[in-house]
C-alpha cells in the first residue's frame, strides 16, 4: 500500500514542502499501514496541453508524461497537498491532474488545503475535479488555517499543540478510512 503526497504549488517561496513532510511524519509516527512518498510537482515539468491525444486513451508520446504517468501508477492512493491561491487552486497540480486519466481512476484520494483561513474555496474546486475524473474523494478535506500556526525562521513548522494536533488527528482519521477504501 503505498500513498503519495502531492505538492500542488510551485511557487518561490511556498511552504507545501514543509507540510507534506509535517504530513509524512504524521503519518510515520502513528504507525500507518502504509509507505508514504511525498511526489513534488517542482520536480515533474509538465508542459501544458504538449500531448496530441486525449489523455483518456492513454497513449501518450512524450517522455514526460510517461515518467509521470508510471509515477502516478505506482501509487495506491493520494493526497493532495494544496495551497489556496485568489480563491481557487494552482494551475500547476490542475495541469499535473490533466495530464493523466486512467491512473487517478478509483483511488482514494484526501485534499489537505493550506491558506490564512484554511483554502476551502480550493479545496471545494479540486475535489470537483477529482470527482470528475472518477477518485474516491474524502468527504471533508482537511483546512489548515495558517494563520494559527507557528513557523520557525526556516519556515518549519514549530506549533506541535493546537491546532496541529487536531489537523493531525483529522489526517489519521481520513487516512485509515482512505486504507479501507483501497483493499
Amino acid at each position: 500500500m503505498k500513498i503519495q503526497i502531492i505538492i500542488g504549488s510551485v511557487r518561490l517561496g511556498r511552504i507545501g514542502p514543509e507540510l507534506a513532510k509535517w504530513i509524512k511524519n504524521a503519518l510515520e509516527e502513528n504507525a500507518v499501514e502504509a509507505e508514504s512518498e511525498i511526489i513534488d510537482l517542482k520536480e515533474w515539468p509538465l508542459p501544458m496541453d504538449d500531448e496530441p491525444g486525449l489523455p483518456a486513451l492513454g497513449h501518450y508520446d512524450q517522455p514526460h508524461t510517461k515518467a509521470w504517468s508510471d509515477k502516478i501508477a505506482q501509487g495506491d492512493m493520494v493526497i493532495f497537498l494544496t495551497p489556496q491561491y485568489n480563491w481557487g487552486y494552482p494551475a500547476s497540480l490542475k495541469n499535473a491532474i490533466d495530464h493523466l486519466y486512467t491512473e487517478w481512476a478509483n483511488k482514494p484520494a484526501l485534499i489537505v488545503s493550506y491558506a490564512n483561513r484554511g483554502g476551502g474555496k480550493a479545496a471545494a474546486q479540486l475535489k470537483q475535479v477529482l470527482d470528475g475524473i472518477h477518485m474516491q474523494t474524502q468527504e471533508d478535506a482537511i483546512e489548515i488555517k495558517l494563520s494559527e500556526c507557528v513557523f520557525d525562521e526556516a519556515g518549519a513548522i514549530t506549533d506541535e499543540g493546537e491546532p496541529l494536533s487536531a489537523y493531525r488527528q483529522l489526517l489519521m482519521t481520513s487516512v485509515k478510512r482512505m486504507i479501507t477504501k483501497a483493499y
